[in-house]
């Protein structure tokens, strides 16, 4: 993975954690035990600092970035969807934030809420727990039910026993010219299905 020094900063990755190696790390950025950072994301710690906690992941092509004194966080056992930027802003336990949604400087989600996918979370925004949030900019639609925390329970715990498949398995190769025979297809931990 590429992982710059800045300005005497070395990014911090747990060993438990997984990395994919086109990610690239700036900075002043602190990466927690199992935590899944995806292919293409950019944690640009070169400017505030960037914490993604325990059990989280950022997915492909995500951006995390920040002002000076102040850290942009992801807290433990969150999902940051395929595409999200996250500026300057803290993301509460247990949330998802929806692919290509952006959460602005100084916004807050609270505990157990979902952004859903392309929504937009104005600076300064104040979030309450279990807040479904949809729109641009986002507004509170309904709260989060069990049944969406129990589907996104399951979602991390695939993103956690993924970071250490793909520190596992995962390996550069040249591709095939054709498909063989019988070629399988992957399985998941979880019964996991996407919620319609």
């Amino acid at each position: 993975m590429p992982c710059y020094e800045f300005e005497g900063l070395v990014p911090v990755v747990h060993p438990d954690a997984y990395v994919h190696p086109t990610a690239v790390l700036i900075g002043d950025v602190i990466v927690g035990a199992d935590v899944y950072i995806g292919p293409c994301a950019s944690l640009r710690g070169d400017y505030g600092r960037l914490i993604v906690k325990d059990g989280s992941n950022v997915q492909d092509g995500c951006i995390m970035h920040g002002y000076c004194d102040v850290d942009t966080v992801v807290e433990e056992n969150v999902s940051v969807g395929h595409g999200a930027i996250l500026h300057g802003c803290v993301i509460k336990r247990n949330c998802l934030v929806g692919m290509n949604s952006v959460v602005m400087d100084g916004a807050v989600v609270g505990e157990e809420s979902i952004v859903a996918a392309m929504s937009f979370v104005k600076a300064g925004f104040d979030g309450a727990p279990r807040q479904l949030l949809v729109g641009s900019p986002a507004k509170v639609l309904r709260e989060v039910t069990d049944r969406d925390m129990h589907w996104h329970g399951l979602n991390i715990r695939e993103y956690q026993a993924l970071a250490g498949r793909s520190a596992q398995s995962m390996t550069e190769v040249s591709p095939l010219r054709e498909v063989e025979d019988n070629r399988p297809h992957l399985a998941g931990i979880t019964d996991v299905k996407p919620q319609m």
